[in-house]
């Protein structure tokens, strides 16, 4: 019963030498006798007990490492302090295992250099409206420079972006002053059309009066046309009435006879209103006879 345990034991820790099981999430770089053998993907392996050993082992899923926050001076001298992420994956194994030394810290140093050489051609503004073309040039330069690393940059996100406490402090005044610009010229605008709408308005008011009295002139003096044609019209026809009066037997004496009672009517409206006396032309000649005589009198006796 020792013996049989000896010999489960003995094939147990020799199985245990020569087979290797790799996870799938892994890879495996193999070296005989201290030189690159090869590469076990997930599953299972032989070595050679004492020859071959597991020199590296590599996480194949994609990977993501925090960039830790550093400053930067932007194209404005604005010193800000950035973070970000940076998603990559191994490609190859034996160049991630002997192409560089550790190529996690490679690519978060790249990062955070690329990183200040880009912040220093934007200015804040920019960067803050060009995020995603930082993103893509940080990822452009990191995967162009690890390419004999075995590795694949993926992306890259910048995380949180922070200007310091006085740039804080100086965009907020700045913001500030431009929403009280804003609010100043939206009121001007805002005076400057109601003041067009009324000068609008009175112009229009002005030639709605300037119509309605034209055609009130026009109507009035259409009114008074009519009226001239109307009392021509019945001048006309009085007239013609009258002559017609004349032409017929004894119309002569009844226009005669119609002139001497206007004019005694309009005799009588004088001497009423007249304050000298009013005689008719006979009795004129008589009252200067008297008078002539009296002032003659008067001679002789002086």
């Amino acid at each position: 019963m020792t013996l049989i345990t000896l010999l489960v034991l003995a094939t147990f820790v020799v199985l245990k030498v020569l087979l290797v099981v790799v996870p799938m999430r892994e890879s495996f770089v193999i070296e005989r006798l201290g030189k690159f053998r090869t590469v076990f993907q997930p599953g299972l392996h032989f070595m050679i007990p004492f020859i071959d050993n597991v020199a590296y082992r590599h996480e194949i899923r994609e990977q993501v490492y925090d960039i830790p926050a550093q400053h930067c001076i932007t194209k404005d001298n604005i010193q800000v302090e950035i973070d970000g992420l940076v998603y990559l994956k191994v490609m190859d194994p034996q160049l991630a295992s002997y192409g560089i030394g550790d190529y996690r810290n490679a690519a978060i140093n790249l990062a955070q250099t690329t990183m200040r050489s880009e912040v220093g051609k934007l200015s804040l503004g920019e960067i803050f409206a060009e995020r995603e073309t930082l993103n893509e040039t940080i990822v452009r330069e990191i995967d162009k420079a690890s390419q004999s690393w075995g590795i694949k940059v993926y992306r890259y996100e910048v995380a949180n972006i922070s200007p310091s406490d006085h740039v804080v402090s100086t965009l907020e005044k700045q913001m500030v002053a431009e929403r009280d610009r804003r609010a100043d010229i939206t009121l001007a605008t805002a005076e400057k059309e109601a003041k067009i709408n009324m000068s609008e308005g009175e112009r229009q008011e002005a030639i709605n009066h300037s119509v309605g009295e034209r055609q009130r002139r026009i109507n009035i003096a259409e009114g008074r046309a009519q009226e001239i044609s109307l009392l021509a019209e019945a001048q006309a026809t009085g007239i013609a009435m009258v002559a017609e009066a004349i032409n017929m037997p004894g119309g002569n004496k009844a226009i005669k006879m119609r002139l001497v009672e206007q004019f005694v009517g309009e005799l009588g409206t004088i001497l009423e209103g007249a304050d000298i006396s009013v005689l008719p032309s006979e009795m004129a000649r008589v009252k200067g006879i008297f008078e002539g005589v009296d002032q003659v009198t008067k001679q002789f006796k002086s």
